[in-house]
């Protein structure tokens, strides 16, 4: 059985790290790596649409809370951010190749960071773990370009926020996806701030 994961450049893409995270949970000879091919032939082509058909077709793989309410509340927080906070995505692009120093974000970038605040607090509130129901779930797969936002821009959130940002900059998979992505190719001007730049904070993986 084999799929197979078409992704962009994994320094900037925010939807195919989102896409390729849930392969993090197979062992390393059944991933092929956002368009996914499944071996039935069938195409999916937004990282939501592949979440719920990995959440479905393996679900011995803990990508969603097993206790109904954590379920249902992990798939709500998926959605909205798959629809949502688009004052965060427009104003602070994923980077994963540098950091910035100075960003000041505007009312509404605030505005969606406490919404983010409230919500990470609301689930963790229950979690034996880092993570947002305590083990790694696709709940933590869409929220970790948000964790790299707040990393990379330095932006103003909660102690508490930010040791869940840390549990992502710490995540081995996370870790890996990044050192791929500065073998993509040269930076891309796009994504320039005009601001001084830091060294991005996270390690480079275990070899």
């Amino acid at each position: 059985m084999e799929y197979t994961l078409l992704i962009g450049d994994r320094s900037y893409s925010s939807w195919s790290l989102r896409g390729w995270l849930p392969f993090a949970a197979f062992a390393p000879g059944l991933r092929s790596v956002p368009a996914l091919k499944t071996p039935q032939g069938g195409l999916l082509t937004d990282s939501i649409a592949i979440a719920w058909h990995l959440a479905e077709a393996f679900p011995d793989r803990g990508l969603l809370p097993l206790e109904p309410a954590q379920r249902a509340m992990a798939q709500s927080l998926i959605a909205e951010m798959h629809s949502g906070f688009g004052a965060l995505r427009s104003a602070c692009p994923m980077n994963l190749r540098n950091a910035w120093a100075g960003f000041t974000p505007s009312a509404a970038v605030l505005a969606d960071l406490a919404r983010i605040e409230a919500i990470w607090a609301t689930a963790r509130d229950r979690a034996e773990g880092p993570f947002l129901f305590g083990a790694y779930t696709l709940a933590d797969v869409f929220y970790a370009p948000v964790a790299m936002r707040i990393a990379g821009y330095g932006l103003p959130v909660s102690d508490r926020a930010q040791a869940y940002v840390a549990a992502h900059l710490n995540h081995p998979p996370l870790r890996q996806w990044r050192a791929l992505g500065l073998s993509d190719g040269p930076e891309q001007p796009t994504y320039e701030m005009g601001l001084p730049r830091l060294p991005f904070p996270i390690t480079p993986p275990e070899m």
